[in-house]
């Protein structure tokens, strides 16, 4: 039970960090490669930082892993992600849909980002249910150095696309704060959190980001959200109290391992 208490609330924190990413995007006047720029080196400077208490123990790991064992790391990540879903559908599958219900309900289908939008979007939905299942099912895999890499990557490879160098002190303020919070505060805080609870309650629990995001809005910006918003964030809110409150003999998640 302390073992699933702290996964609940170090994923929680997690969503939370991640769902200031909204408001960091509206109150940082940049281009939109020019703002991946900047996040990724300071995501990327945040994420090294951590990893520095480790004196360097998680960057032999990565080596070690070469090229092809992350190809294999993650063809087995995918496919312990199809196995759950036919082994464990029980009451996640009804908050699951819940959930799901309640996130479309709030962005709607095209509404704002056309359909392009909607299909990245989805996209990192994918990318983010390989992770849960690496970061709870592969305990060994160096997850935060290679996210760190990615970070730094992503940052180099947008750079060439926005003006970054036409960026205020005040915005790059911003945008050390946007790159930290998302990086080195809610990456961290998910992947320790991930390994304590199954991958099912990690991602319901991370849903929580879609409902808290216009919640910062509102507060900064007297922005009242629209119904729509509202109800499909009361829907998301609905389906994490749904599965959380279940018995345990009816969640039909593998419980965390010791």
């Amino acid at each position: 039970m302390q073992r699933h208490r702290r996964g609940f609330l170090l994923v929680s924190a997690s969503a939370i960090a991640w769902s200031t990413a909204g408001l960091f995007t509206r109150i940082i006047h940049l281009d939109a490669w020019s703002m991946l720029a900047w996040r990724g080196l300071f995501g990327a400077a945040g994420l090294a930082a951590v990893l520095a208490g480790g004196r360097g123990a998680a960057w032999r790991d990565l080596m070690r892993l070469g090229r092809w064992g992350s190809v294999d790391e993650a063809d087995a990540a995918a496919q312990e992600a199809i196995r759950l879903a036919p082994d464990r559908a029980s009451t996640w599958v009804a908050a699951s849909l819940v959930a799901l219900a309640g996130v479309a309900l709030m962005v709607g289908i095209g509404r704002e980002g056309g359909i392009l939008g909607d299909v990245l979007a989805l996209g990192m939905t994918l990318t983010m249910a390989v992770a849960m299942v690496v970061a709870r099912h592969f305990r060994d895999m160096p997850f935060l150095p290679a996210a760190c890499l990615a970070s730094l990557i992503s940052g180099v490879l947008s750079w060439p696309f926005g003006q970054p160098r036409a960026v205020t002190g005040q915005d790059l303020l911003l945008l050390a704060m946007f790159g930290l919070v998302t990086f080195a505060v809610g990456l961290p805080l998910f992947t320790l959190g991930a390994r304590l609870l199954p991958a099912i309650e990690t991602a319901l629990i991370g849903s929580l980001e879609a409902p808290l995001a216009p919640l910062w809005v509102w507060l900064l910006f007297n922005e009242t959200p629209a119904a729509a918003t509202i109800g499909g964030g009361l829907m998301v809110v609905a389906a994490v109290i749904l599965y959380l409150a279940a018995p345990q003999t009816l969640r039909g998640a593998a419980p965390a391992q010791k």
